[in-house]
């Protein structure tokens, strides 16, 4: 029953009334709902599990043998009488004397053993240990590769919920030039009643207030996009209503690092050329010797002879088993040239592929630095358009300036609300492509 209300609970919308997310909430939600995190988390459990089955390798292995057979084969073998010579004592023969016949008989009928086997390597032409670093090497790339999918979640996820900052701050900024708009229609209203201002003046100002209205619409519809942008990557219904805490994590762009060492694109390439590397010895380890230590305990059984089992019991045998490649018509020596070659391609690859993780970090950089002047120059464009705005207001109302001049003012300060706005998460974003560019998004 607790389960069941909890279940309920955890599926109700969230409401104005509920917690706020922040974007680490988010983020986190994001990583747990994800399916490709999921799928790479399973990639580096089965490459942690391929490491340990490749340490085993050097420990001896164990094994039950059994074998039962049962064959109709049969016969007898008769030596006849022989006759030997009698050798007297001065070494001639004196006679001969006469021996049995010698009469066997053997059935083989059922023959079956049973034992315990060990075997251990002794030299393998260092197969074992090459494959238990091309393991090792495997495990680190399937973790490159979930920290590159939850770098593509964190970078998505942070995207979608400053969609949603940016939607709610052009929605407060168009409510806030309506009703400056408002404000502005009854003064006009007011003056024209007075027949202080024309009729031409009240039908400007509601053309401007028509226009608003349907910036707060098209605001109003953006904000509900983002916000199902947003549910749909933390693992929401699309219909939710989620509050979130509208704050963005400040840009903090001391100890970046200005390389791509850490990225986890240039990691996993890194990983599979060492493994074309190891692959190389790995080829080549078939042309060398490979020994093992074999030891077996068991009980056997079977074929008969003269009616008597001439295999009835327990034995112990120990040895050493070795293999060598003599010739095999260039079959390993070819795949030596093979490893070799895919080594080489494994360098180009890699190789290419930092020169284009450097140009997107190099351009990551870039953009971070102009949207930095950008930011800064929409700051003060905030406060010029705020100064000529009161500027504007109180000439109009002194009637020194035209209303087409206090509608412009207006009109600019809302502009520049909304570029600052643009700047501000803008900025954000582009500080998070640089993170991702070198690496250093967690």
């Amino acid at each position: 029953m607790k389960r069941f209300l909890l279940y309920i609970l955890a599926c109700m919308p969230l409401t104005a009334g509920a917690q706020a997310l922040s974007i680490d909430d988010c983020i986190a939600l994001a990583l747990e709902n994800n399916k490709q995190i999921e799928a790479s988390r399973h990639g580096y459990d089965a490459a942690v599990y391929q490491q340990r089955s490749a340490r085993a390798l050097f420990f001896p292995s164990f094994s039950l043998t059994g074998t039962a057979m049962y064959s109709t084969a049969s016969g007898s073998y008769s030596s006849g009488i022989q006759q030997l010579p009698v050798i007297g004592p001065d070494g001639l023969p004196t006679g001969a004397n006469a021996l049995m016949a010698l009469d066997i008989n053997y059935d083989v009928d059922w023959l079956f053993s049973a034992g315990v086997k060990v075997q251990q390597p002794i030299f393998m032409g260092c197969k074992i240990r090459t494959g238990y670093i091309m393991s090792k090497l495997a495990t680190e790339i399937a973790w490159q590769n979930q920290r590159l999918s939850e770098a593509d979640v964190i970078v998505a996820t942070s995207q979608a919920f400053a969609g949603v900052v940016r939607a709610r701050e052009m929605l407060a900024v168009a409510r806030s030039y309506d009703a400056l708009l408002a404000e502005l229609l009854r003064t006009v209203e007011v003056a024209h009643a007075r027949g202080v201002k024309p009729r031409n003046d009240v039908l400007k100002v509601e053309v401007k207030v028509n226009e608003s209205r349907l910036n707060i619409r098209r605001a109003e519809n953006a904000l509900r996009l983002a916000s199902m942008n947003l549910c749909h990557y933390i693992g929401r219904p699309l219909t939710d209503s989620i509050a979130i805490d509208d704050v963005l994590p400040e840009v903090d762009i001391n100890g970046l690092t200005a390389d791509i060492s850490n990225r986890p694109e240039h990691l996993m390439l890194m990983g599979k050329e060492e493994i074309a590397s190891r692959n190389i010895a790995m080829a080549r380890s078939e042309m060398l010797p490979q020994v093992a230590l074999v030891g077996q305990y068991g009980y056997s059984n079977g074929i008969e002879l003269n009616g008597r089992k001439l295999l009835d019991s327990w034995n112990f045998a120990v040895g050493v088993q070795m293999t060598f490649s003599v010739w095999d018509f260039g079959h390993n020596s070819n795949k030596v040239r093979a490893a070799r070659a895919q080594y080489d391609q494994a360098v180009a690859e890699r190789t290419d592929t930092d020169e284009q993780l450097t140009l997107q970090l190099t351009q990551s950089f870039n953009n971070l630095d102009e949207a930095a002047l950008e930011l800064d120059l929409a700051n003060s464009s905030v406060i010029s358009a705020e100064e000529n705005l009161r500027s504007a207001a109180r000439q109009y109302q002194a009637g020194t300036e035209l209303l087409s001049d206090y509608l412009e003012a207006q009109a600019l300060w809302q502009q520049a609300l909304e570029t600052q706005i643009d700047a501000r998460v803008g900025y954000y974003l582009r500080y998070l492509d640089y993170l991702r560019a070198s690496g250093s998004l967690n």
